[in-house]
């Protein structure tokens, strides 16, 4: 047992708690060191319920918004998921444990390669990513059984919406400022048809068009 062993339980508890009730959601949390995705000065609250900071103004979710918003998109082993915002890789890596494949965009490059070095650290090979702008999904393998975005758009992107499949489900924060950001979900039937659901309030970084320009 390593020595975040008990943190995780009472975090898994916790999640438990707050209505998080799809035991492979729990698991994949429970699976994934949270402490690898985190800065060395905050791993000692990796299990923590709460986002921390990460590099380039970024943040690492909160545990309970990742499970509640993996838990929105019903995933099982046949499906393909494409991620907008890898950021520390934490939720590509949730994800890893509940579907066939996992496709990420960063805009950060920097936030790109230390994602890739973890993945190829911790051997999670379902997990594709890229450098590029979010906005624009991920057209040469569209379209995706799922699409969540972890960043807060305006509106939902109407790119984003014609790379969902038949049957899909996209979960995305959704908001013109941080104090009025709220989860949205949006199901599209066998027809084609779009119904959208929104959910909780919630506070993301802001979803931004184009690649980042670093220091």
């Amino acid at each position: 047992m390593n020595e975040y062993a008990a943190q995780k339980i009472r975090l898994i508890m916790e999640l438990r708690r707050q209505g998080i009730t799809d035991t492979d959601v729990l698991s994949a949390i429970e699976r994934v060191p949270r402490e690898e995705f985190v800065p060395d000065t905050f791993k000692d609250r990796a299990y923590e319920n709460i986002a921390l900071p990460i590099a380039s103004g970024q943040t690492i979710s909160q545990p309970y918004i990742v499970a509640y918003m993996t838990q929105l998109l019903e995933l099982d082993k046949r499906r393909k998921v494409l991620e907008i915002g890898t950021g520390s890789g934490y939720q590509a890596a949730v994800l890893s444990k509940l579907c066939r494949r996992v496709y990420s965009i960063e805009r950060y490059r920097s936030l790109h390669m230390t994602a890739v070095r973890l993945f190829e650290r911790l051997k999670i090979t379902n997990v594709t990513t890229k450098l590029g702008d979010g906005y624009k999904g991920w057209t040469e393998q569209a379209p995706f059984d799922r699409i969540i975005v972890t960043a807060a758009a305006e509106t939902i992107p109407e790119t984003l919406i014609d790379q969902l499949a038949c049957g899909g489900i996209m979960v995305i924060p959704v908001g013109r400022d941080s104090a009025h950001q709220e989860i949205v979900k949006l199901t599209r039937d066998e027809q084609g048809t779009l119904t959208e659901e929104v959910l909780i309030p919630v506070r993301f970084v802001p979803l931004v068009q184009g690649l980042a320009i670093e220091s």
